[in-house]
């Protein structure tokens, strides 16, 4: 895989010239960013130069303070200028964990892998099922996500071929999860979730549904894989062929409450 060349298309078609995902979903390019707002508000693009990084930072801050929302600016290991990130944090940015943006062909991915004994795979299509993932999305971070389950539904529901989603049963508990987001017309199908919850953690849980997940995007006609990938995940997706193409990291700002 030619690095640079897969990390250009990824910058275009994923980030500058970005298609809206879901209903209500809104993208805006102006001044060298571009930006959504919708279900989840963030700068996903920038191409800014020292002199005018500042006021490009301060009015996207302006922009999101007055709709009233907290927003996401996504940095990259080689977005410019160098310094962006510390002129992120000195713009009231807080920084949340670093990830690794790793991309695999999708030619080259396991499409079977069989899940450990006594856990099956089951589609979520339906209300119940988004439940059963919120549950194990849960389970495999502490941490509850309701509007995460609520979204999922609404894009199952109104565009339920841009996203097809799949939960790891052991029994009737949910104990794995994730769901690929397909956008039309772009080279690169997102891996999203995978959490396993502790106990199961090492015996192939993940592999499973990065395998099922890989099928999709073979059926869809999809040439890569990318995901956001976490340490923990990151040497399992290695090792299925996943190469890593930069750092991504979310600085959050929150707008001071009156």
């Amino acid at each position: 895989m030619d690095h640079d060349a897969v990390l250009a298309l990824f910058d275009r078609e994923m980030r500058r010239e970005v298609p809206p995902e879901g209903s209500g979903v809104r993208v805006e390019r102006a001044d060298d960013v571009v930006r959504q707002t919708g279900d989840w508000n963030a700068v996903v693009w920038s191409c800014l130069d020292e002199a005018g990084a500042d006021a490009a930072i301060a009015a996207q801050v302006r922009h999101f303070t007055a709709l009233g929302v907290e927003f996401e600016w996504k940095h990259y290991g080689h977005d410019r200028p160098a310094d962006l990130a510390e002129r992120l944090r000195a713009a009231g940015f807080v920084p949340e964990p670093a990830e690794t943006l790793m991309v695999a062909p999708v030619a080259a991915l396991p499409k079977e892998v069989r899940p450990p004994d006594g856990v099956r795979l089951a589609p979520v299509t339906d209300a119940a099922g988004v439940e059963l993932l919120t549950r194990a999305h849960e389970e495999a971070f502490g941490e509850a996500r309701p509007e995460m389950g609520r979204q999922l539904l609404d894009r199952l529901t109104r565009e339920p071929d841009t996203v097809v989603a799949v939960v790891a049963l052991a029994g009737d508990r949910p104990v794995s999860g994730g769901r690929i987001e397909l956008t039309p017309g772009v080279a690169f199908a997102g891996l999203w979730g995978g959490g396993t919850a502790p106990a199961w953690r090492g015996r192939g849980v993940y592999r499973a549904l990065v395998a099922y997940r890989a099928r999709v995007a073979a059926e869809r006609g999809y040439r890569y894989l990318q995901v956001d990938a976490s340490d923990q995940s990151r040497p399992i997706l290695g090792r299925l062929g996943f190469t890593p193409l930069t750092s991504t990291t979310p600085y959050i700002y929150r707008p001071r409450r009156s």
